[in-house]
């Protein structure tokens, strides 16, 4: 990647970048075209191609962004000590919701990155793709699973949870009116509803 990339104004970055992970989070690497990239940036595929040199080169550098992106918003807004499951959850899902304000398409992008099928596209980013399993592995350390309630197996309601809160953003996605802030409040109603099932 062309590091000048970082010299070109903020809102023509965020739309090659918006571009890329619209492109890529909805068709996968292997069917995403840099033509498709270009024409939702509205920019040219010289320029493309000039700042990252391939359609790999773009793939690895969304991808990369996001990373960090996420990370970021995940270290400044989950309180390392908060040890209650559906508490973190909903930490996890406001750092999400924080990170889609400026880049809808990056949570999407991650989780079809997730069960990407191309190798080269595989290989290109897995030393990324472990820095963020790592990430997400130590927030979920902190829960403390032996709090809930006897009999509850936490290991299986978390992945329940996930299950969920990936077909909310999925359906959501669909709709031309998505608002990160009103799937925030979605996904919240869905963990206080399950909070009272467990707890009852």
């Amino acid at each position: 990647m062309n590091s000048k990339f970082f010299d070109l104004k903020k809102e023509k970055q965020d739309r090659m970048i918006n571009a890329a992970l619209k492109v890529f989070a909805v068709q996968g690497y292997r069917h995403g075209s840099t033509d498709d990239i270009v024409r939702e940036a509205a920019v040219s595929k010289g320029l493309l191609f000039h700042y990252f040199g391939s359609k790999l080169g773009v793939y690895r550098f969304v991808y990369d962004y996001s990373v960090k992106y996420m990370n970021l918003e995940m270290r400044s807004v989950v309180d390392p000590k908060e040890t209650d499951l559906f508490l973190v959850i909903k930490q996890i899902e406001r750092a999400r919701m924080h990170a889609m304000r400026g880049y809808p398409f990056m949570q999407q992008f991650l989780n079809r990155s997730q069960s990407e099928d191309c190798y080269e596209a595989l290989l290109s980013v897995e030393e990324k793709k472990n820095a963020l399993e790592e990430a997400c592995s130590a927030i979920d350390a902190q829960i403390d699973y032996d709090a809930l309630p006897e009999g509850t197996d936490g290991r299986k309601l978390r992945k329940m949870l996930d299950f969920t809160i990936r077909g909310l953003m999925t359906e959501r996605f669909q709709d031309a009116s998505f608002q990160p802030e009103m799937l925030y409040e979605e996904i919240c109603d869905y963990l206080d509803m399950m909070r009272k099932i467990v707890y009852r």
